[in-house]
C-alpha cells in the first residue's frame, strides 16, 4: 500500500441520542468530543440520532402501515363503489343483450 494515501482509521464511541446506546468501532470520522470508555481508554465520540439500537425495524417496533385501509379510504374518498357498481350494471347489460340477440339468432 502506498504511504498516506489511506485516511486514518482509529477506534470511535457512537452514542445514539435518541436512545443513549453506546458502541465502540472504528471509523475515518473524527471528532473533538471524547468519552472514557469501560477499559479506561479514551476515545473520540460521534453522537447519531438513530442507529440499530433505536430504529424501529431492528429493535421490532415497527409500524405497519395497513395499505387496505388505504385503498378503502380511497375508493369512500372518491366514490369508486358506486362507479364500480354502475359499470358493473353497464357490462350486465351489455351481456344479457348478446345472450339475446345469440338466442335469436340461434
Amino acid at each position: 500500500m502506498k504511504a498516506d494515501v489511506h485516511p486514518d482509521y482509529h477506534e470511535v464511541v457512537f452514542l445514539d441520542a435518541s436512545c443513549g446506546e453506546k458502541f465502540l468501532t472504528r471509523s475515518t470520522l473524527k471528532s473533538d468530543k471524547t468519552i472514557e470508555w469501560e477499559d479506561g481508554k479514551t476515545y473520540p465520540l460521534i453522537t447519531v440520532p438513530v442507529s440499530a439500537a433505536s430504529h424501529p425495524f431492528y429493535t421490532g417496533k415497527a409500524k405497519f402501515v395497513d395499505s387496505a385501509g388505504r385503498v378503502e379510504k380511497f375508493q369512500q374518498k372518491y366514490g369508486w363503489d358506486e362507479r364500480r357498481k354502475a359499470s358493473k350494471g353497464k357490462d350486465d347489460a351489455a351481456a344479457e343483450n348478446k345472450t339475446e340477440e345469440a338466442a335469436a339468432e340461434g
